[in-house]
């Protein structure tokens, strides 16, 4: 049914096209249902029953296309499906405040996404994520060229080169695992040890770190997600922020923690490799972050740079790193999500789209500017928010698997994120309004929207929320999952 409900209302959508309220009440009805549904299986997983294993189609010995829920897939089903309800509200009062067109095919293609990016969590196998990874890649296309400008089109044509070359990869690495071990279901722990050689070994990682690389923005594949800023800021907030390189990192999780195994991988000593190179685009990244202008470039380098971070505390291969790696899963979720509604509030009620606009501009957008204000410092790991919980444990992830130099890794970049988002808060509150900036008098006040407003209100609420407490069993979910795949607690 989690599957049915976005599919379903994709087709309501197209049909309602002559009718925009009927249209968005389908999109709304339809985040509510899919997050009940998905919140209705949370307390089978938080007891450990036994899942139930649902065969869609089955297409040849091992492969099938199936489903099942497990702690990691809950994780990351709860996130999408509960954050597609306030992007619903956002998206409405943005496109019809910016006056953007085709918008049917916006809400159509968005459900799609949804559908694709449950059936990723749910599957019980590599080959069922493989075919709903792809599908996400496709359903996304249409939204990043949304637009159909020049730069639009070469922003997808660029899309569609990183992640279909990554999808290549990782079809092949389904492959020559097919062949080698005939059952692809995922099992905590992993399911080649004994079972093939160390190079084979070596090359199917090789093929991940490609497959899933590129959809996680791992420097050097990294280049299309700044591009796809070119997208309207609702497919930057939840796709680009949540679902489409969110997809990428789960798949590092699944990949590291139940095809491969942490066991393999720490005899042969490769996943140091990829912890390398999570280390060198959280630092490079963020670098670069710190000198754009354009705010919506500046948070796409920040998510390149705490994507790293999830994808490196996967890659220390400790219970804790584990348990840090799928708490920034989440939180920094919330808290990009939060800066992405900012943005885009700002571009369309006051048409800022650069920090060097921004002046004064909290005391015209309190409410606004204060979300802000609360993310940035979440994504810098201070509490209460949090952030400050998950960087709290990919550091000790990082002592416990003796690698104390992505430790201070982890913790320089805080300073880095605080260094490229605390001076627009600052601008924001402390720096005199200008006597008129853009065309905007300098009596002017007041919010954007409240279908734009509430809803950075609640996802920023969220993230505070996240750094209270264990109120919604997230970090039970994460602290079991390490357990289950590393075979000792966090």
């Amino acid at each position: 049914m989690a599957l049915v409900v976005p599919s379903l209302a994709s087709g309501l959508i197209a049909l309602s096209r002559r009718k925009p309220n009927l249209r968005e009440t389908w999109t709304i009805l339809a985040s509510f249902l899919l997050f009940g549904l998905v919140a209705s299986l949370l307390p089978g997983v938080l007891r450990g029953d036994e899942p139930t294993v649902v065969t869609i189609l089955t297409l040849a010995d091992g492969l099938v296309l199936e489903l099942r829920v497990d702690e990691l897939g809950m994780l990351f089903a709860l996130l999408a499906s509960f954050l597609w309800i306030p992007t619903s509200f956002y998206a409405i009062g943005y496109m019809r405040g910016h006056g953007e067109g085709h918008q049917t095919r916006f809400f159509a293609c968005f459900a799609l996404c949804l559908t694709a990016v449950v059936g990723l969590a749910f599957s019980a196998n590599l080959f069922t994520f493989f075919v709903f990874y792809e599908a996400l890649t496709l359903a996304t296309y249409p939204l990043v060229t949304h637009h159909g400008t020049d730069a639009a089109r070469a922003a997808g044509r660029r899309y569609f080169a990183y992640l279909l070359t990554g999808g290549a990869a990782l079809l092949l690495a389904l492959a020559v695992l097919h062949h080698s071990l005939g059952d692809l279901t995922f099992v905590p722990g992993g399911i080649v040890e004994g079972r093939m050689s160390d190079m084979a070994i070596i090359g199917v990682f090789a093929l991940f770190v490609l497959g899933f690389g590129s959809k996680a923005a791992i420097i050097p594949l990294h280049k299309w997600l700044p591009s796809a800023m070119v997208a309207p800021t609702p497919v930057s907030a939840l796709l680009h922020a949540v679902a489409v390189v969110k997809a990428g990192v789960f798949g590092f999780a699944r990949a590291i923690g139940y095809v491969i195994g942490p066991g393999p991988l720490s005899d042969i000593g490769i996943a140091v490799v990829l912890s390398g190179l999570a280390a060198l685009t959280i630092v490079v990244a963020s670098f670069i972050a710190l000198f754009q202008d354009q705010i919506k470039r500046r948070l796409a380098y920040s998510t390149i740079a705490h994507l790293s971070y999830i994808v490196l505390g996967l890659s220390l291969l400790s219970a804790t790193g584990w348990t840090g790696g799928l708490l920034h899963m989440v939180n920094h979720a919330a808290l990009k999500i939060t800066l992405f509604f900012v943005a885009g509030a700002l571009y369309v009620h006051l048409h800022y789209d650069r920090v060097s606009q921004l002046d004064g501009v909290g005391r015209r957008m309190p409410i606004t500017m204060g979300a802000f204000g609360l993310a940035s410092l979440g994504l810098a790991g201070l509490p209460p928010m949090g952030g400050f919980m998950s960087k709290w444990y990919l550091v000790l992830g990082g002592a416990d698997a003796d690698q104390l130099v992505f430790a201070g890794v982890m913790l320089f970049s805080g300073m880095l994120t605080a260094g490229y988002l605390f001076p627009i808060v600052f601008r924001a509150f402390f720096r005199p309004l200008p006597a008129v900036d853009a065309g905007v008098p300098l009596g002017l006040r007041g919010e954007a929207s409240p279908f734009m407003v509430v809803p950075i209100a609640v996802t920023a609420g969220l993230g505070l929320f996240l750094g209270l407490g264990d109120l919604v069993g997230v970090f039970e979910l994460a602290t079991t999952n390490a357990e289950d795949v590393m075979g000792v607690a966090p």
